[in-house]
């Protein structure tokens, strides 16, 4: 028999969480100390901790790293921190996060930079070390995902197919529904260990985006311009290189060729109609072309296609900002492993056969809705600690002269060196926020709304 719950003594918080797992509990904290200038500078995130009461929680259950910082935060905040103690102190762990992934960005473009001479000596070593690069500041942002956010990705799948996840060449056709499909995309990669030599085709403006697209564009990743006459020597070109690559491939599709909005849906379906295809509720009509000739240049490189199909519990409708605030999400993947041989050779068998399986990945969402699991047996692939100690190693190479620095700019006490630097960071956070709108839905590209047939 469940007994009542004693109020809280004097001293303690009772802190409840905003994600599902809203067991409550009691913390005691310590009496905060007052610290010096130094010790202000480095803990500045201890302040107006109680405002956090009902945004973390404490559960032992919980695998949120957002929540657990957040949790040992003292409930008084510390008096006398001046500027630091208007700030949030979420928005400065947010801070510290965006420094690190932009700092370390820069860095790592610039060693890959320095990568190029040893193309023509040997392939090879250049893409082994720049798999290594790339997999350094990609995985910041599957700790963002996994670690951060606590947010978790099942997958169904058959079990004989799991174990061939991660050791063979592959490619991976996901639905375009969400703003953050790509990052479990990713976050799939790194749980079976092919996150740093993944794949992806993309569209050419992306090559221009700070950090993570002048990654893309050291890593042979290939880039549309969207106006197929142009692009078809590019791809040949991209996927030829590739057939000798030293680490297995996983290329990421997303085979609708732009995010799932109403208005892309309802344009694409008057194209389907036009052409006589069944009607597809959850999805866009599917680009052949691009398919089939990545199907085709990768064959003898390939061993098999990745069908797979994302969605959310609960409709949660998740965003790169609300994993970036610490919010929780639940991802089920469903996961079908098909051989290459079983698929047609021929341009269009190959479409047929394409728009086959967007009717079957449709029925799936179909099921989905109804019973609230994909068919296959669940599973969750165990978390990797490389992505943490990858951020750590970032942390304690980044933080100490930023720290040092703020400390010095405070101390000097000059209106004018607290204003640069303040204006620095924000610069920076606006910069962040808008590779963030990058990713939104309602900010996504035109492409596919007008209805054009393909040629």
């Amino acid at each position: 028999m469940l007994q009542p719950r004693p109020s809280p003594r004097p001293g303690s918080a009772r802190l409840v969480c905003s994600t599902p797992h809203t067991t409550t509990s009691r913390f005691t904290r310590r009496k905060p100390r007052r610290l010096s200038l130094c010790d202000r500078s480095a803990v500045a995130v201890y302040s107006n901790a109680g405002n956090l009461r009902k945004s973390c929680c404490v559960d032992p259950r919980c695998s949120s790293l957002h929540c657990w910082i957040l949790a040992s935060l003292p409930a008084g905040g510390v008096s006398g921190m001046g500027l630091a103690s208007f700030l949030h102190p979420r928005l400065i762990l947010q801070l510290i996060l965006v420094y690190i992934f932009v700092a370390s960005g820069l860095l790592i473009n610039l060693l890959q930079l320095c990568t190029l001479p040893i193309w023509p000596i040997s392939r090879r070593l250049y893409r082994v070390i720049n798999c290594r690069l790339a997999y350094s500041h990609w995985s910041q942002l599957v700790l963002l995902l996994e670690w951060w956010s606590g947010t978790e990705c099942t997958i169904f799948a058959n079990p004989e197919d799991k174990l061939r996840f991660g050791h063979e060449h592959a490619i991976v056709v996901l639905n375009h529904n969400f703003e953050i499909d790509f990052l479990c995309g990713w976050t799939l990669c790194e749980r079976f260990g092919v996150l740093g030599s993944s794949k992806v085709v993309a569209k050419r403006e992306l090559a221009f985006m700070p950090l993570v697209g002048w990654t893309w564009c050291f890593m042979e990743v290939v880039f549309l311009r969207r106006r197929w006459a142009e692009d078809f020597h590019t791809v040949k070109h991209s996927l030829q290189r590739l057939k000798d690559y030293p680490e297995n491939i996983w290329l990421l599709l997303h085979c609708e060729g732009t995010r799932f909005t109403k208005e892309k849906h309802a344009a694409s379906m008057a194209v389907a109609a036009s052409k006589g295809l069944p009607l597809l509720k959850h999805h866009l009509l599917p680009r052949t072309r691009g398919f089939c000739t990545c199907l085709f240049y990768l064959k003898g490189t390939v061993s098999a296609v990745y069908d797979c199909t994302l969605n959310f519990r609960g409709s949660e409708r998740p965003t790169l900002q609300g994993l970036l605030k610490g919010h929780r999400y639940h991802a089920d993947m469903c996961i079908r492993r098909i051989p290459v041989e079983t698929i047609p050779e021929d341009d269009k068998e190959c479409a047929a056969w394409l728009h086959r399986l967007y009717q079957e990945k449709d029925a799936l969402q179909d099921e989905y809705e109804r019973s609230g699991l994909f068919p296959g047996e669940p599973s969750i692939p165990p978390r990797r600690m490389w992505p943490v100690l990858n951020w750590l190693f970032w942390a304690s190479l980044l933080l100490s002269p930023l720290l040092h620095f703020a400390t010095s700019v405070f101390s000097s006490g000059s209106a004018i060196s607290i204003a640069t630097f303040l204006s620095v960071m924000l610069l920076v956070s606006l910069g962040v926020r808008q590779m963030i709108g990058m990713t939104e839905i309602h900010k996504g590209s035109t492409y596919g709304q007008s209805i054009n047939k393909e040629k």
